[in-house]
């Protein structure tokens, strides 16, 4: 029940610093904001192919180089397009290959690319975009943590992540569908091929999100440790708490405009 307790109010604080950091911050400063993500990302991620301090610091140091670059020459919809085809095809046939030790060169690469779309991402969405598409994952990951606790029967991929389960996936499905058909009734009213492209992308966005788990608990695992941290009480580090978010979020960044313009 402490741990428990603990997770639960880290995840509260970090939800209201995130809303009012959204809301109230300007562009640049929320740019600034993804940055500090970026170098705790990029330290922890680091630290998990084996780096040591200083070669870690360079690392983070260069991930941040590259989130100001790639946001100063505005070519953040050719990050999209690289992170999406990184999350929907290249994950997919690494998984069954398998995540090892030796592929350590390539996690590093593939860090870049795991962090500095999703920071872009959340520049480009506007804060309640952003928000909505956050809820896809939380709601997500909610009802498949509820659901596989209570029915998870089947393992989706013992060898990496032994408690995540198909039920588990089903009840994510679920959730998000019922979010998907809510959001849709609200922003078009009740419209069959509004909604239908609607559930279709919350079900393309859970399976991201499903994919970006699995990576870093693949990742971790190659590494030999429990977290990718010790920063956030209750969650481990923070590559831990934003693991599914850092694929959904450059894949909805390219979604969105498409939802906006469904007929």
């Amino acid at each position: 029940m402490p741990e428990l307790v603990k997770r639960v109010g880290t995840a509260a604080v970090l939800i209201v610093f995130l809303v009012a950091a959204l809301f109230l911050l300007p562009r640049g400063g929320i740019a600034l904001l993804m940055a500090l993500l970026v170098a705790i990302g990029g330290l922890e991620w680091a630290r998990l192919c084996g780096l040591s301090d200083l070669a870690a610091r360079l690392y983070a140091a260069g991930a941040v180089l590259a989130l100001l670059v790639l946001h100063s020459v505005e070519v953040s919809r050719l990050a999209f397009l690289v992170a999406a085809v990184f999350w929907i095809v290249a994950v997919p046939l690494w998984f069954a290959l398998g995540v090892r030790t030796r592929h350590r060169p390539l996690l590093l690469a593939a860090g870049l690319v795991v962090l500095v779309p999703a920071a872009l991402a959340m520049v480009a969405l506007g804060p309640a975009e952003a928000l909505l598409v956050l809820a896809v994952v939380w709601i997500a990951d909610t009802a498949a943590y509820l659901v596989g606790r209570r029915w998870g029967r089947h393992k989706l991929a013992p060898a990496i992540s032994p408690g995540k389960t198909w039920e588990g996936v089903a009840g994510g499905l679920i959730g998000a569908a019922a979010y998907a058909m809510i959001l849709s009734i609200f922003f078009a009213g009740i419209q069959g091929t509004r909604m239908t492209v609607f559930l279709v992308a919350a079900a393309l966005l859970v399976a991201v999100s499903i994919l970006g788990d699995l990576f870093e608990s693949a990742t971790k695992r190659q590494a030999g440790v429990k977290d990718s941290g010790t920063l956030l009480p209750g969650h481990g580090g923070m590559l831990d708490r934003i693991d599914s978010a850092t694929a959904v979020l450059p894949v909805a960044a390219l979604v969105v405009p498409f939802l906006k313009s469904a007929p």
